[in-house]
Formats: C-alpha cells, structure tokens, sequence
C-alpha cells in the first residue's frame, strides 16, 4: 500500500469540514457539527469572528512577512500588550506551542548560564505533561508513547508526580535549574494543579533561585477565566509559555519572562524565521482586544460555571459512563468510567458533536470562549442523546 499524500501520522476522521460559522463547522458533505473542541483549544473566537478576519485580511493585503532583521512595529504592538496585562517584561514570538516551550526551556537554561551556575541545567517536569512533539518537548514528558521510535532522548530533565510537592523536594540536585509545569494538564486529563503545590514550587524557586516555567499554551488566553491560568493560582511565574488561542486560530505562540529570567537571551543566542511576522502579529492583537476586558473574561468565567452545573446536575443520570467533571473556566473535563475515545466518536459520528479525548479517561470540552446560551442547549442536546444511545464496549 503507498504512503498518503499527508504523512499518515494521524488517524484522520471521517470529518471534512471546509468552513465554519461561529461555533459550528460545516463538512465537504454539508453537515454541520457543534464545535466544542475549538480544534484543541485554538478557535477560541469560533470561526467567523469579523474582528479577527478585518484584521488578519488588512494585514495581508499590507505586509505579510518581513525578516527580524528590521523593526517590527507589529511586534512591538502585541509585546506591549502582553506585558502590560501580565507579569512579563519581555516577549519572544514563535510559531507554535512547542516552539514556545522550546524557548522558555533555553531560557531558563540560559538564565543559570549568564549568572556562572554552568551546572544547572537540568528542569524537573511532571508526570502525564505534554509540552509538544520537538525532541526537547518529547523529552520534557514522561509519556513512552511519545518516545518511541525518536531515542535517545535528550538529557536534563527529571520526571516526578504531579501535584507531590514532597517528590519536588526529593528531586532537587546540583543540577537543577527549575520547573517546566502546566497549571491545568491538558492533555493529561484536565488536572488542575493543586493552589498549595503551585505556591509550594514558587517558595522553592525562590528559595533556590531556581526558574519556575509555566506552560500556559492550553490554559492561556482566557480560557480559564483570566486572562492566564496563573493569576487564580495565586502565583507568578518567571517564565511562560503560550500559543493556541493567542492566534485565534492563525498559528503562532510566545514565550513570556521577567527581565531577570530573561537575562541570558541576548544577541544571537535564539532566532526564528517566522515568528512575529506581521500577520501574525496582527491576529494576535486582534484576538487581545477582544479577550482583555473585565466583562469578556468576566463572561468566560460565567460560562465556564454555567456549563460545570449543568454538566454535574447531568452525569448523575449516567453514572455507569460519568465519573466527575474537572477544570476551570471553559477548559473543562468529563472523567468517565471507561475509555473516553470510542464515546467522542460517537458523539462525533451519531449526534455532531466535536469534543476531544484526553488521558486519565477523560473528555476534554473546549468550546469557542463566544459561546451563548443556544450553543449551551445544542450542546447538552446532543450530549444527552449521546449518552442515551451509547453502548460502552465490554471490557476484552
């Protein structure tokens, strides 16, 4: 059998879609689906945000692309913002949320550089993380499926529990040089981090001088209810990484640090070709406009308690299928009994319902954030007539 024209990486879906309205995508066929997985957390404006597009189209038919070789006033704009609204005083752009990570890894490494702790270099990460598919993100997450086939891995990093702060402690060495943590493991099922092992990893930071990272590419940008996830955790971060939403769906992410963390980044020791393109800049500027007022953000929160009653009053019908309901703001997890992927595709394939699979058996909800109370209704529509008709295959 030949190889596909797309490398044949992912298990692609029967699902076409060619273009999308608001929160629903439409198919080659003309079906259409709800969209409650905003392709993971990305579309966090749905599909057709006139703000988003006007911007993304003046820029395109102005300057798409020039090298950073020479000012970027597009850059700037967007830096300013990210910094006036979070605890950043400086700003990296990439292209993509591993990139983003990468970033923020060299950072911290180059930080224990610049001050002559040549030994520290090694980050502690946690169990169930998932920082991206580069070598040094594969590496930063203790997950065998994301290993094989790329050996050896590369070295410093150090893998303990999420949410132990005592195996934290344990871990710590000559070598350390921080901690890479997400606040909400996304992939790894919607853990929220405990409020008293992030503010335990800050005091060891401090205590240390050691870099505490955030990787925020999933929980940023409003997703949670604030603007980052940090600012309910009660913490700051000294590094950060972000993408997904921070695009609206144009790609693109950033990595976020203290003039301190960032203090070894300086000529010539880190670059990109893409990253801040105009256009690029344009739709996150875009998308800041839009998701940076107290009554947006206010609205995500009020959404996000919204959708996590309903959904707690609603698994009580089903408790062979449904555990409990975890998360924060519009980043929302069901924890199921059984394996969450054949009940996503079935909600897929039956009922049009677009959500996502996750680790520690459960299904991630991630609506577009300008979801309203129709959107609401369709959803648990089709998720009740879901769970009404699914037959969970019997355990082998």
């Amino acid at each position: 059998m030949a190889i596909t024209p797309l490398m044949p990486v992912y298990p692609r879906c029967d699902v076409r879609p060619v273009r999308g309205e608001h929160c629903h995508l439409i198919s080659e066929d003309g079906t259409r689906y709800l969209d409650f997985a905003a392709g993971i957390a990305v579309n966090l404006l749905g599909h057709s945000h006139p703000a988003l597009i006007g911007a993304i189209q003046k820029q395109a038919e102005t300057l798409m692309h020039v090298s950073n070789l020479y000012g970027s006033p597009q850059g700037e704009r967007l830096a300013q913002q990210l910094v006036d609204k979070t605890f950043a005083d400086t700003v990296f752009f990439t292209n993509s949320g591993a990139e983003a990570v990468e970033t923020a890894i060299k950072t911290a490494r180059a930080y224990h550089q610049a001050v002559g702790n040549d030994e520290k270099y090694e980050l502690i990460t946690f169990n169930n993380a998932f920082h991206g598919r580069t070598m040094a993100t594969i590496s930063a997450s203790n997950q065998e499926k994301m290993h094989k086939g790329f050996m050896p891995l590369l070295p410093g990093f150090k893998y303990v529990d999420f949410n132990d702060l005592d195996a934290v402690k344990a871990a710590i060495g000559p070598n350390t040089a921080g901690f890479l943590v997400e606040p909400i493991q996304g992939e790894g099922g919607i853990r929220v981090a405990d409020e008293s092992f992030i503010k335990g990893l800050r005091a060891l930071a401090d205590e240390h001088d050691l870099m505490l990272v955030f990787d925020e590419v999933q929980t940023g940008v409003a997703r949670t209810g604030t603007l980052y996830a940090y600012e309910q955790l009660g913490v700051t971060p000294d590094i950060m990484a972000t993408a997904k939403g921070i695009g609206g769906g144009f790609p693109m992410g950033a990595c976020m640090a203290t003039e301190k963390a960032a203090r070894g980044m300086t000529f010539g020791t880190h670059g990109s070709t893409y990253g801040g393109n105009p256009l690029a800049m344009a739709a996150g500027s875009a998308v800041m406009e839009v998701v940076t007022n107290d009554e947006f953000l206010g609205e995500v929160r009020a959404k996000g308690e919204r959708l996590r009653a309903r959904l707690e009053q609603f698994i009580g019908n089903y408790p062979e299928l449904f555990d409990s309901v975890r998360g924060m703001g519009l980043m929302l997890g069901l924890k199921m009994k059984s394996e969450p992927r054949p009940f996503m595709q079935h909600l897929r394939d039956k009922h049009q319902l677009l959500t996502v699979a996750a680790g520690d058996g459960t299904l991630r909800l991630l609506p577009p954030l300008v979801i309203g109370d129709a959107e609401m209704d369709e959803f648990f529509d089709k998720l009740s007539a879901g769970a009404a008709d699914y037959e969970p295959e019997a355990p082998k």
